[in-house]
C-alpha cells in the first residue's frame, strides 16, 4: 500500500491536478521532439529504439519535416514552440546544420539530445551558427561503467569532452542527463563531483524502464531500495545547492513529488508535447515505444492530427481498467503514470509509486 500524502503535499497535488485538467483542455503544443535519424555511433544497452550504425528506416528529409513546422505555423507562434532534435544520434546526419538553419529561418527555437560521441569543436560551432539554443548530453558513469552502458570504447572520453566545451562556451542551456543503472549507482557520489567540478549547473537523472534492449538486462534496473536512495540522493543533492539535480519527468513519486523535481508529475506526451518520428509516424515523446501513433506525417496534416486526435493521451481513464491503477488511490493525482511505460495492450510496465 501507498505511503498516505502528508496534507500540505496532498494540497499541493490537488492544486496540480486542476493545472493539469486546464493544460490537457488547451493542449497548446509547446515541445515537439524530430526523431530526425534512427543511425546511432553507439550500441546503448538500454537503447528503446534498437538504433544502429545503419537503419533500415531512412533519415526523413528536411523537406518532410519543414511542412510539419509550416503546419504548426499556422496554428501556433513559432517561437513559442521547442523543436528538440533527437534519433538514433542526431549527429550522424551531414545536414544536420541545415536542418538547424531550417528550423531558425521558420522561427523554431531548437535543441538537441546527444551521445557526445560526434561532437567536435568545428561542429558545435556550426551548429551554434545554425540557431541552436539548447543540448542534452548523456553520461551514464565514470570511465568504463559509461562505456559499458554505451558500449562503445573511448565513448566516455568523447563525452566528456563535449560536455566541457559546451559548459565552457557558455552560449546555450545545456544539461547532462544519466540513466542510472545498477553498476552507476555506486558512482551517483563521484558522478556529482566530477560534473560540478567541470561547472555543469543542471543534471537530469532517469532509470531504466524495460523497453527494447533493456527489458531482458536486470542489471539495469535498480532494487526497491535503491530506487528509494536514487531519490533521497536527489533530494539531499537539491538541497547542497552546489548543482540543481531532478529526477526525470517519468512518474509518480508520492511524498517524493515537489523534493526532486521542479513541479510536481504531469506526463505530458500528447498535452503539450507531440513528436514525429523517423518514419513519419505522429506520436509524442520519443520514449514512447509501443504504437500508441495518432496519423503519419505522409498522410496527414499534423496540427489537424495533434487538434483532434490524441485521446488516449488526454483522457487516461483507459489506465484504470487494469491493475494496479484500478486499485489504486493515488490515480488521480498520477493519472496511470508516464506514456512511455505502458505497452501496446495498455499493460503498465513499471509503477514507480509501487517501486518506492
Amino acid at each position: 500500500m501507498a505511503e498516505p500524502l502528508s496534507f500540505r503535499r496532498k494540497l499541493a497535488l490537488s492544486i496540480n491536478r486542476k493545472l493539469q485538467e486546464d493544460a490537457i483542455a488547451q493542449h497548446r503544443l509547446r515541445q515537439l521532439f524530430w526523431e530526425c535519424t534512427l543511425r546511432c555511433n553507439l550500441s546503448c544497452r538500454h537503447c528503446g529504439s534498437d538504433c544502429r550504425i545503419t537503419s533500415g528506416v531512412p533519415d526523413m528529409p528536411m523537406q518532410d519535416f519543414a511542412r510539419v513546422l509550416d503546419s504548426i505555423a499556422r496554428s501556433e507562434n513559432p517561437h513559442e514552440v521547442m523543436i528538440n532534435v533527437t534519433g538514433g544520434e542526431p549527429l550522424m546526419r551531414s545536414d544536420l546544420e541545415q536542418c538547424g538553419r531550417m528550423m531558425y529561418d521558420k522561427g523554431f527555437p531548437w535543441g538537441m539530445v546527444s551521445n557526445g560521441f560526434a561532437l567536435t569543436e568545428k561542429r558545435y560551432l556550426g551548429l551554434l551558427s545554425s540557431g541552436l539554443r539548447a543540448m542534452t548530453i548523456s553520461l551514464d558513469g565514470i570511465g568504463e561503467v559509461h562505456e559499458w552502458m554505451r558500449g562503445r570504447e573511448s565513448s566516455f572520453e568523447r563525452a566528456a569532452r563535449a560536455i566541457k566545451m559546451v559548459i565552457e562556451s557558455g552560449e546555450i542551456e545545456f544539461d547532462v542527463v544519466t540513466c542510472v543503472n545498477r553498476r552507476s549507482f555506486s558512482q551517483l557520489g563521484q558522478i556529482k563531483e566530477y560534473l560540478i567540478g567541470l561547472g555543469l549547473k543542471e543534471w537530469r537523472l532517469f532509470t531504466v524502464f524495460p523497453v527494447g534492449r533493456a527489458a531482458e538486462d536486470p542489471e539495469l534496473q535498480l532494487s526497491r531500495e535503491e530506487f528509494r536512495a536514487l531519490m533521497d540522493f536527489i533530494r539531499d543533492t537539491r538541497r547542497e545547492g552546489r548543482i540543481k539535480a531532478s529526477y526525470g519527468c517519468e512518474g509518480f513519486l508520492g511524498n517524493y513529488e515537489g523534493d526532486v523535481r521542479d513541479g510536481f508529475f504531469i506526463c505530458r506526451a500528447g498535452i503539450s508535447v507531440g513528436g514525429i518520428l523517423a518514419d513519419g509516424s505522429i506520436s509524442a515523446c520519443p520514449s514512447i515505444r509501443a504504437d500508441y501513433h495518432q496519423g503519419n506525417i505522409y498522410q496527414d496534416d499534423f496540427m489537424e492530427v495533434w487538434n483532434s486526435r490524441f485521446q488516449p493521451y488526454r483522457d487516461r481513464s483507459w489506465t484504470r481498467e487494469k491493475e494496479p491503477c484500478a486499485s489504486c488511490r493515488m490515480w488521480k493525482f498520477c493519472r496511470g503514470g508516464g506514456m512511455h511505460l505502458r505497452d501496446s495492450g495498455g499493460k503498465l510496465l513499471f509503477c514507480h509509486l509501487d517501486r518506492l
